[in-house]
């Protein structure tokens, strides 16, 4: 359980503010929740899922710490300005912004659906949190190393189109590092094999059935989600890496980039 996971150390973000996109469940939420373990006051965002992101507010005021939730479609400009908005006026500003919200498998959507969001919704929300990031804070992108080894290591053809969206989306926020650095913000991209109990390795293994069993037995290991959580949590408190890259799981089977 997420819950005997304590990833940083107590106290270590006292009086620091952290928005994690996407957190009212899996990695997000158990990111912000080791976020308000070490004394931040979080911003829970979700899409469609409002109950579950107020629940978890409930439990981590329990810790003593703000918990803001605020609902915005990341696709939508005028949602993601609405929201850092209200984050402006609970909190005057932000330490930490985990991209964490991804997507792309769902079925029904637009053909350029993933894009939009794995892409040009990524860039908008820092551009749009820019105002708000101070100086010292941290941004960390979540990615998956299907997606970040995606030029020089093929992934199931199911996983392509979000994997090369998820890539565009990385390098397009990375073209804006020499920015933040100016501005005494601190990038840096975690990225993880194959997650177990994610959404994305259950849409994979409903469309690829023994995906992740294969992939478990070629890597050795695979991270859960409450373990994967906390790289992405000391991501946003450890030095950032020279490459700014995290790299978490098994990378063998992956060529350079």
């Amino acid at each position: 359980m997420s819950e005997t996971l304590t990833p940083l150390p107590q106290g270590s973000l006292s009086g620091k503010t952290a928005l994690v996109t996407g957190s009212s469940r899996g990695i997000g939420a158990d990111t912000v929740r080791y976020f308000a373990q070490a004394g931040a006051n979080v911003v829970i965002n979700y899409r469609n899922k409002a109950p579950r992101a107020e629940k978890l507010a409930g439990e981590l005021r329990g810790l003593g710490v703000e918990a803001l939730v605020v609902g915005a479609d990341l696709t939508d400009p005028e949602s993601v300005r609405a929201m850092f908005a209200e984050v402006e006026r609970a909190f005057g500003g932000l330490d930490i912004l985990v991209l964490n919200a991804s997507g792309g498998m769902e079925s029904g959507m637009a053909e350029d659906y993933a894009l939009q969001l794995n892409r040009d919704a990524q860039v908008n929300v820092l551009e749009t949190a820019l105002p708000l990031l101070r100086e010292g804070s941290r941004v960390v992108f979540v990615t998956s190393h299907q997606a970040h080894f995606i030029r020089t290591t093929p992934t199931m053809p199911e996983y392509e189109p979000v994997a090369l969206s998820k890539r565009a989306g990385e390098d397009a926020l990375r073209e804006r590092i020499p920015e933040l650095e100016g501005k005494g913000i601190g990038f840096t991209v975690v990225s993880g094999d194959m997650i177990e109990g994610t959404i994305t390795a259950t849409l994979l293994e409903r469309a690829n059935p023994g995906a992740i069993a294969a992939r478990r037995e070629d890597a050795g290991k695979l991270y859960n989600v409450a373990e994967f959580a906390a790289e992405v949590a000391r991501a946003a408190l450890d030095p950032v890496p020279a490459d700014n890259t995290r790299l978490v799981g098994d990378t063998d089977s992956f060529g350079e980039e």
